[in-house]
C-alpha cells in the first residue's frame, strides 16, 4: 500500500516538473490580447547593457529579429537597427521616442497618444521593447555555466497597453569549450516568441 502511494506521488510529482519545465519562467497575456491580432511589430533598440560580457546588444536584437521572421506571424517585422535609422532620419520621431520611453521608464506609464504618434510615423501596429536580463558565464559549485535571459513586452500601438510579457533564461552546463551565449540566446528568443500574440 504504501509502495502504490509513492509511485503515484512520484508519477505525479513527474508530470508536475515536466509541465514546469515545458514553458517559460513568466509569461502574461493581457485579456485584450484575444482580440488583438498585430500584423505589424518593430522592435525597440535595447537601452541599457549592464553585463560583463561586451556589448552584444546588436545580435541579441538581430536574433530576435530572426526569431520573429522565421515564425512567420507578421507581415512586417521592423528590426531595432532599421527602426534606429528612421529615428535619425526623423527629428520627429525621434523627440517622440525619446518622451514615450521617459514616460514608460520613469512612470511605468505607456502614453497612449505618444505612441499613436510613433506607429503611424513607422507604420506598425505594436512594438516589442526587450531586456536582457542574464548574460554570463559562472560556477556553480564544480559545474561551469551559460546563462542567458530576456525579457519581452509587447505593446498594442491602438490602445497603448501591453498585450504580452514574459521572461525566460536557459542555462547550460558545460566542461571544456564555453556555448557562445549568441547561441543560448537564439533558443531563449526562439522558446519565447511561440507564446506571442499574433
Amino acid at each position: 500500500m504504501a509502495k502504490n502511494i509513492f509511485v503515484k506521488c512520484a508519477v505525479v510529482a513527474f508530470v508536475f516538473m515536466t509541465v514546469a519545465c515545458g514553458g517559460l519562467h513568466f509569461n502574461q497575456l493581457s485579456p485584450e490580447a484575444k482580440e488583438i491580432h498585430p500584423k505589424r511589430v518593430a522592435i525597440f533598440p535595447l537601452q541599457v547593457w549592464n553585463h560583463k560580457e561586451a556589448d552584444s546588444r546588436v545580435v541579441v536584437e538581430k536574433i530576435v529579429a530572426d526569431a520573429l521572421v522565421e515564425r512567420k506571424w507578421f507581415e512586417n517585422v521592423m528590426d531595432a537597427e532599421s527602426l534606429k535609422q528612421k529615428v535619425q532620419e526623423s527629428e520627429e520621431l525621434s523627440k517622440l521616442k525619446e518622451e514615450y520611453l521617459a514616460k514608460l521608464q520613469m512612470l511605468n506609464f505607456s502614453d497612449p497618444e505618444l505612441i499613436r504618434k510613433i506607429g503611424d510615423l513607422i507604420q506598425v501596429d505594436s512594438f516589442l521593447l526587450l531586456s536582457v536580463d542574464e548574460w554570463k558565464y559562472y560556477t556553480q559549485g564544480d559545474e561551469k555555466m551559460a546563462e542567458v535571459g530576456l525579457s519581452m513586452a509587447m505593446y498594442d500601438i491602438a490602445t497603448g497597453k501591453v498585450i504580452w510579457k514574459a521572461n525566460h533564461s536557459i542555462v547550460e552546463d558545460y566542461m571544456l569549450l564555453k556555448p557562445e551565449l549568441s547561441k543560448v540566446a537564439r533558443k531563449v528568443a526562439h522558446k519565447m516568441v511561440k507564446y506571442m500574440p499574433h
